[in-house]
């Protein structure tokens, strides 16, 4: 697999996984050589005196973040509402609607006065 790949995709499963633990602190990790790097690279130029402050680091950070935000702030997580709900099935091989699936049909039946068809409509 290819690691660019693997390292930009959302992992869809829920909770904290090692995957995406692992995820995160390589892009914590590359973050982190690079701001080292830039900062060294800085050094013998006229702004290295300002790097050696509290607020010039600061200030190298943000401004290597910024570029980087996307790459660091990647859906590690992928939204619920992009879940595929749960779905049940039972012995005789039917499949049971989730309970968000049963209101999300009550709902759409919702300030209607004649009630939603029984039995899968007309026969």
């Amino acid at each position: 697999m290819n690691w660019w790949r693997w390292l930009t995709t959302p992992d869809p499963n829920p909770g904290y996984t090692t995957g995406k633990l692992l995820k995160l602190f390589v892009r914590v990790a590359i973050f982190a050589v690079l701001a080292t790097l830039v900062s060294a690279l800085l050094m013998p130029t006229p702004v290295g005196k300002y790097l050696n402050t509290w607020w010039g680091s600061m200030l190298l950070v943000l401004v290597l973040y910024l570029p980087l935000m996307k790459f660091l702030g990647v859906d590690t997580f992928t939204p619920r509402r992009f879940q595929q709900p749960t779905t049940k099935t039972t012995a005789s091989g039917k499949t049971v609607p989730s309970s968000a699936e049963r209101r999300k049909e009550k709902n759409r039946y919702a300030g209607v006065r004649k009630a939603p068809p029984k039995h899968g409509g007309r026969r």
